[in-house]
Formats: structure tokens, sequence, C-alpha cells
């Protein structure tokens, strides 16, 4: 699944204000640095301004490199880089300062799924539900359930999923989930039931997602959806494998 808002999703620099054991060492006036510019790279972050993102990270690094919250940002920015080997570093230098920030390991876990490595996901979201002052568990919940299911352990992901539901019903990542869930089952009209909840909460499909559509209205023999469907994916991602896909009845 490819949910480019996820990570944005999982900043949650709520957790700025958390301590360290390495704190003490830090002057205040420091740490109040680290903090202001970890904020400022997460919103140039959000912005796509991935280059002021950086200098930012910069910025509070050097003033703190013990401050936790700033590697899990900067593995965020460089996971949007595709700089895998910097990202991981980062995210793993996070986790070594704070082993209790559900931020970082749940950026981790999402960090590991999106790179192939699905079942070692999975463990660093349930290390951030741990925390019992995670703000968000619903989202830690939801991306367990996602890479759940892309390891092969359905039973799993269904779980998972449904926990998320139920913190927050109208969740579109595990609403999309769950809707992959059940095409993959064969059970393609609750497939439909989800995408259509899923639908509701997002202004625009991906390529990915469009192309679920086409395959549960294929098997809902609905021809005029179907064609709804196919083209706006043509519209929109007329080079995408997706589309190919589509054109060939696959």
């Amino acid at each position: 699944m490819k949910f480019a808002y996820v990570a944005l999703l999982m900043i949650m620099l709520a957790g700025c204000a958390t301590k360290n054991a390495d704190e003490q060492t830090v002057s205040e006036k420091a740490r109040n640095i680290a903090i202001s510019h970890t904020e400022l790279s997460a919103a140039y972050f959000g912005r796509l301004q991935y280059a002021t993102a950086l200098q930012e990270i910069g910025v509070a690094l050097r003033a703190d490199p013990t401050y936790s919250p700033a590697y899990n940002v900067s593995g965020l920015i460089r996971m949007a880089l595709h700089e895998d080997e910097l990202a991981e570093s980062d995210f793993l230098h996070s986790i070594k300062l704070d082993k209790t920030s559900p931020e970082s390991r749940n950026n981790y876990g999402w960090f590991l799924c999106q790179r192939g490595r699905a079942k070692e996901s999975v463990p660093q979201f349930l290390e951030a539900l741990k925390n019992p002052l995670y703000q968000t568990p619903e989202v830690a919940y939801s991306n367990a359930g996602v890479c759940a299911f892309k390891a092969g352990d359905v039973a799993q992901a269904e779980s998972y999923l449904q926990r998320a539901l139920i913190l927050q019903p109208g969740m579109s990542m595990a609403l999309y989930g769950f809707a992959e869930l059940h095409f993959s089952k064969g059970n393609f009209a609750h497939a439909k039931s989800y995408f259509i909840r899923f639908q509701q909460n997002v202004q625009d499909l991906n390529a990915e997602q469009l192309w679920l559509a086409i395959r549960i209205e294929r098997k809902m023999h609905d021809a005029n959806s179907e064609a709804s469907y196919i083209l706006q994916l043509g519209k929109r991602f007329p080079d995408s494998p997706e589309f190919q896909l589509s054109q060939m009845g696959e």
C-alpha cells in the first residue's frame, strides 16, 4: 500500500517534550533550540520541502545530539529521499536514545514494512503500543494490520485493523486495509463496503487504490463503476502499471 500521507500522521511531535537519560547533560537553551528546529523541520517535511527540512534538523542535532525526536524526524526525511541506510540509522539512534518512544518505534516499523521487511516491522508497532502515553495507538494498530497482511498473517492483520477501527471508526488506512483483506479472501461485497467507507475519507485515490476499486467492481459485475474507476486511472495515471493491467483485463 502506498499511502503518501502515512508518515505525516506519524510525526507526532507531541513527543518532543519527552525527557531522556542524557537530558541532564544538555543545557536548557540547547534543548529548546533542538525542539524548535525539530518542529520546523517536521513542518517543512510535511510540505515536501525536504532540503529545508534537512537544514532545520541539522541545526537541531548540532544544538543537542541527544534529542531523540530529531533523529526520528531525520529518519522520515531520509526515508522520503530513499536514503535507506541513513534513514534506518537515524530511526535506530532515536530508539537508542529513547527506547519507550512510540513515535520512533512506529516510524521505524513503517520504514521496515515499506522496504519489504514486513515481518520485522510488526514487533516495532507492538512496542509502540506498550507505551500507555501513546496518543494515537490507532495508527500503530492500523500499520500493524497492513504490515501483518503483507507478511501473510491474515488473522493477525484482521485483529489489528479491527482494533484500529474500534479506536477510530473512520480511520481511512484501516478501512482500506480491510477492503484489501476481504478482497483477498473473496469477500467482494465486504471489500466494496469497506472501500466505499474508505473513499469517503480521502480526496484523491492513488493508482494502487483505483486498481483495487476496479478489481472489486469486476468481481461485483458492476460494469459502470468499473468503467468510471478505469477512466479516473487513465486520466490521472496513464503510465502506471495499474492502468496497463486494467487495459489487459487482468
